[in-house]
């Protein structure tokens, strides 16, 4: 396996491959992660990972610096898997100046996460197509219990007319339902046994609608009110069709969405029903 750590190291290898699946990640890599790549491996002979903590996606206050990073597990890991390649730059290398442009996401990034994130997907959109004018896949895989961010990528790629095909691989759950997440690790014992709870709200809501309930208002507000009862300080749930609209009576299809804190570390979730 190949460990890059330049532009000029990448390039290099690139033009030496042909087909290639890409796995754009932050590190710290969880079976969620692996199960991407494992994915990414059964749409090309060829699987590139890249590992870079993206400081263009982290606001004032957040835990850009406490973001865990393990480069040597997480290559032993990529290893074990057969992975040809892992591109991990430092932040030089990737912004040897600051980055001057940036792509401008249309309002749905400002909604759901971004409301709470400002300017949370211009860095994730921005650090995104940069990657794919390095690496040139062609196919990207990422996960669905980012929703939001998916939804945005796939329209920005869209939108750019970018030759890349994006697949969505699914969340990949704990024996009691939490969805794996790198910020995981920042949770104390007693939070980690209170943090299923999220997903249990989530499925709550999925069984109602299954059931045929449509007071989506009502949904919402009892899983916020049962998480703030368990000491959750809870940034929205929220019912919407599959593009992020929100639901109405004529909806169909749904996705329930969550964010919430627990003590100091925020947790996201999402069910399509």
């Amino acid at each position: 396996m190949k460990i890059l750590h330049t532009v000029a190291e990448l390039r290099a290898w690139r033009e030496q491959q042909g087909h290639i699946s890409f796995v754009p990640t932050m590190g710290n890599l969880h079976e969620g992660h692996l199960a991407l790549v494992e994915l990414a491996q059964q749409h090309a002979p060829v699987v590139i990972v890249s590992i870079f903590v993206n400081p263009l996606q982290f606001g004032a206050g957040e835990d850009y610096t406490r973001y865990p990073r393990t480069l040597a597990d997480d290559v032993a890991k990529l290893s074990t898997l057969g992975v040809q390649a892992v591109f991990a730059p430092d932040v030089t290398e990737l912004y040897p100046q600051p980055q001057r442009y940036h792509i401008t996401p249309p309002d749905l990034a400002n909604q759901l996460c971004g409301a709470y994130r400002p300017g949370h997907f211009v860095g994730v959109t921005t650090v995104v197509m940069k990657l794919f004018q390095l690496v040139q896949p062609h196919i990207a895989v990422f996960g669905q219990k980012d929703y939001q961010q998916l939804t945005l990528i796939r329209g920005m790629v869209a939108d750019f007319a970018v030759p890349v095909k994006i697949i969505a691989g699914a969340t990949i759950r704990a024996a009691d339902g939490l969805a794996l997440s790198s910020r995981n690790t920042f949770l104390s014992p007693d939070e980690r046994q209170r943090a299923p709870l999220l997903y249990q709200q989530l499925s709550r809501i999925q069984q109602a609608l299954q059931q045929g309930q449509r007071d989506y208002a009502q949904l919402e507000n009892a899983a916020t009110d049962t998480l703030q009862q368990h000491g959750w300080q809870v940034d929205y749930i929220r019912i919407c069709d599959p593009q992020l609209n929100p639901a109405d009576a004529q909806t169909q299809q749904w996705v329930a969405l969550g964010a919430a804190r627990l003590g100091a570390t925020r947790l996201i979730d999402n069910l399509s029903i």
